[in-house]
């Protein structure tokens, strides 16, 4: 049966571009105890996004604000600091990131409805029209993905397309909380939010995300130290000169650094395409690794060559998970990778425990992991029971683990014991 559209919410729309009605704006806002959130921005050419504008809705009314000439915006981003109020964004990973680069903090509590749309059995990731058609029955246009958001006065086309933006987004809000509720999933989606919140700000790029560097993997150790050094340095440039790291500095000039281990300037000026005034500055980068204890030195990452039971095991847990998330109404890659699942298998062939993963923590540890594990461990066994269904499979439960049948022999050609007949079960 088709869905039944939900009507569009016919809310009166206001652009704010004066500081006092920015007041307005933020008086009708604290009194609100759910607030749909959107940004637009321009990043290409920047370290860190430039907010052109922020939309919001409410219950009642809807709002576009031009930080241009509404003046600080720190009495909004305030606001989404109170605990008391939910902020519900549409993968809202740079709307959560500019809120914490403007106050130190992100919004409080936070309410994606691209991932609880996942954990209601919609696929995952799911932009926001298709989202909306899927849940809500509405049709969005969208015209307006790649204006450029600084240019002023704003189109009539640009403003309604800031409106769409949020207009859906609180409609979006109710119907997934009934849905969480009615599937017991309200601490999955909090648990989410929250680990969603935590990675968006996480912000010390020096970590390991420099081990994302293209044509670092067949360095040494000594190279890691010096790939590392210059990208946390390219980091510290960019955000100085406000320019996106790359274009500054290609990925593949850090790795070119790395493999020559340069000692002076002439080495470094060999090279095509280094930020004019800046060699010396990168060969103090080079120097600090040098100096690194050979006991320090990053680690070079194992190369995985599972062996092939590993990968079909490894696979056939990816057969169950998407059953049992079509059974459970779950996105199956919002609950585990192929890479998780590998090293889950990994784990169990080592006779070790799994090692920490998403998958073996919270919600997942708990409602998931156990049925993997029973099937590695060979305490459940599976048969295709439908195959016209969208979960085909059905489960049964040993009674006791079946033994490895004996070797054949010239009298008993491939005969064993056996086996205990099972028991069906469902997950």
């Amino acid at each position: 049966m088709p869905r039944r559209p939900t009507k569009p919410p016919a809310l009166p729309e206001n652009l704010v571009t004066h500081p006092a009605q920015l007041v307005a704006c933020l008086d009708h806002l604290a009194a609100a105890p759910v607030i749909g959130f959107d940004t637009e921005f321009v990043g290409e050419d920047q370290y860190r996004p430039e907010l052109c504008l922020v939309q919001v809705a409410t219950a009642e009314k809807m709002f576009v604000i031009d930080p241009f000439s509404c003046g600080p915006l720190d009495g909004f981003w305030n606001l989404l600091l109170d605990p008391k109020k939910t902020t519900v964004v549409h993968a809202g990973r740079e709307d959560i990131r500019i809120c914490y680069f403007a106050v130190g903090s992100p919004p409080a509590n936070v309410f994606d409805v691209q991932l609880a749309a996942g954990l209601v059995g919609f696929p995952y990731p799911m932009g926001y029209g298709g989202l909306v058609q899927d849940l809500l029955g509405q049709r969005m246009t969208k015209g307006e993905t790649l204006t450029d958001w600084r240019r002023r006065p704003l189109l009539p086309a640009q403003v309604r397309y800031a409106f769409d933006d949020v207009r859906y987004l609180l409609p979006a809000h109710r119907r997934l909380s009934d849905r969480l509720k009615r599937f017991d999933r309200v601490s999955w989606a909090a648990e989410e939010f929250a680990t969603f919140v935590r990675k968006a700000v996480a912000d010390d790029v020096t970590v390991e995300k420099w081990r994302r560097v293209k044509g670092i993997g067949g360095l040494d150790r000594r190279g890691l130290a010096i790939a590392r050094e210059v990208f946390a340095w390219r980091d510290a440039f960019a955000q100085r000169v406000n320019r996106p790291p790359r274009m500054l500095l290609r990925d593949d000039l850090i790795a070119e650094i790395a493999r020559r281990g340069p000692t002076r300037i002439d080495d470094l000026q060999a090279l095509r395409g280094l930020p004019r005034g800046e060699p010396e500055a990168i060969l103090e980068a080079v120097r600090r690794a040098k100096a690194i204890p050979p006991d320090a030195l990053p680690e070079v990452e194992a190369r995985e060559n599972d062996a092939p039971h590993i990968v079909l095991l490894g696979n056939l847990l990816g057969v169950v998970l998407a059953d049992f998330a079509a059974r459970k109404k779950l996105a199956p890659n919002l609950v585990a990778s192929g890479q998780d699942l590998k090293a889950v298998v990994r784990a169990v062939a080592a006779g070790q425990e799994p090692p920490d993963l998403p998958l073996t923590r919270g919600w997942r540890a708990a409602a998931i992991l156990p049925e993997l594990l029973a099937i590695l461990h060979g305490t459940h066994a599976i048969r295709v029971a439908r195959p016209s269904a969208p979960a085909p499979l059905a489960y049964m439960a040993l009674e006791r683990e079946l033994d490895p049948a004996p070797a054949a022999g010239p009298d008993r050609p491939g005969e064993g014991p056996p086996p205990t007949p099972p028991t069906e079960d469902t997950l």
